[in-house]
């Protein structure tokens, strides 16, 4: 397998191309960090971007749907796949300069472009939604009931395959203008992150019921 994803004329950024990379540890990374993925196609010609869960297994990213909804029924009535743009975030840090033009955020972010297809197979459509489990909380599709006919009737799941992808990464502190940077101004970076708190068992659990290891693990 090679290393990178192909550069193509839509995953080149027009500005800022030196914070463009295609390898996949720093795609599969981000892909697999955040939680929530913003999934963007067109319905009867009207642009629609809808936030979705997600989950990466392999080279296929899944996106988790319901049945009825547009997205599925989209795809279903596309011969060849839905063409979609689907795009991941993570905010790392304000950055904040001396001059209101140069405040900026690190982030970073995967922009994945293809055409969607309806997982119609029942092994692969219970392997994406015990990936989905899993990416929300490592572990959590093995400890859980599986879904019955009728929820599998329910949900929907989109596969797009890894091709035309790029990511984009900001790091670093504000970038003023030499002339701006003797003025009395606090610049610098207020770093940003996400932390799993304790976890809040349901008014309803058996109070003998003990927090599983894979949830205590990511406590602060």
């Amino acid at each position: 397998m090679q290393t990178g994803y192909e550069p193509t004329q839509r995953t080149t950024p027009t500005r800022y191309r030196e914070r463009a990379h295609y390898d996949r540890q720093t795609v599969h990374q981000i892909l697999d960090e955040s939680l929530i993925c913003h999934l963007g196609y067109l319905n009867a010609g009207r642009p629609v971007v809808l936030p979705t869960t997600h989950a990466r297994l392999g080279e296929t990213l899944y996106l988790h749907g319901s049945t009825g909804g547009g997205p599925l029924l989209a795809a279903c009535a596309a011969s060849s796949g839905l063409p979609v743009c689907v795009t991941v975030t993570l905010v790392d840090g304000l950055v904040l300069a001396r001059s209101a033009m140069h405040h900026s955020v690190n982030f970073r972010s995967v922009v994945v472009l293809g055409a969607a297809r309806v997982v119609d197979d029942a092994a692969e459509k219970l392997r994406a939604l015990a990936g989905l489990l899993d990416h929300i909380a490592p572990g959590r599709a093995a400890d859980c009931r599986t879904p019955n006919p009728r929820e599998l009737a329910a949900t929907g799941v989109l596969a797009l395959d890894l091709v035309e992808v790029s990511a984009k990464v900001r790091t670093g502190g504000p970038v003023d203008d030499p002339e701006d940077c003797a003025l009395p101004h606090w610049a610098g970076v207020v770093p940003l992150s996400v932390a799993a708190g304790a976890p809040i068992p349901a008014g309803d659990l058996d109070p003998g019921t003990p927090v599983p290891p894979y949830l205590r693990k990511r406590r602060p």
